[in-house]
């Protein structure tokens, strides 16, 4: 039997100023299979925190295209594992 543990994943993204900023990023995100939460801390004007967690391996690719089809800008990714 194999279990499931959650995972965090840390979003460094670019160009959020606002609450719309953060519900659009947690919306795109949110979409991709396995997130089972997105959370955000705004630093507005400059680099936000977005917080990701899943119990699945995601892709780096899959979470820099939802960031950009938010229309911000990925700059880092770190992992907890």
């Amino acid at each position: 039997m194999t279990t499931e543990i959650d995972r965090t994943i840390e979003l460094s993204v670019d160009g959020m100023t606002c609450g719309h900023c953060v519900m659009s990023v947690s919306e795109e995100l949110s979409e991709i299979p396995g997130v089972k939460n997105v959370d955000v801390i705004l630093n507005s004007g400059g680099t936000s925190k977005v917080t990701v967690l899943t119990d699945t391996p995601l892709d780096d690719a899959a979470l820099s295209d939802a960031v950009s089809e938010a229309g911000y800008t990925l700059v880092g990714i770190s992992r907890d594992f």
